[in-house]
């Protein structure tokens, strides 16, 4: 009996997809402290005292402002840390997460 040699060849793929982003956005309501809303954009986001005025501005212009452009774990646990700060400090802060459609 002879034995046959088997080669593998393996085609490596060299295609990483980039993991999907989503928005952070931040809902108004007229509970939340301006203060509170700069904090945690400063503290989660680390944003600048001065860019965080400017967004918290437009989400009590508008409604509601996308505060950040994240992969969905990153955004995810941003949102949850955030909503259990506010909680935690009464706030009834609504943060919501869309796919960003770029």
């Amino acid at each position: 009996m002879s034995q046959s040699e088997t080669q593998t060849r393996i085609k490596p793929t060299n295609q990483i997809k980039e993991p999907p982003m989503f928005r952070v956005i931040y809902l108004n309501d007229n509970t939340t402290s301006v203060e509170f809303v700069m904090e945690s954009l400063v503290e989660f986001f680390n944003y600048t005292v001065d860019t965080a005025e400017a967004i918290t501005n437009a989400i009590h212009e508008s409604g509601s402002a996308v505060v950040a452009v994240l992969p969905y774990e990153i955004a995810e646990q941003k949102g949850i840390e955030v909503t259990v700060r506010a909680r935690n400090s009464s706030y009834p802060l609504q943060i919501k997460l869309e796919p960003d459609q770029v």
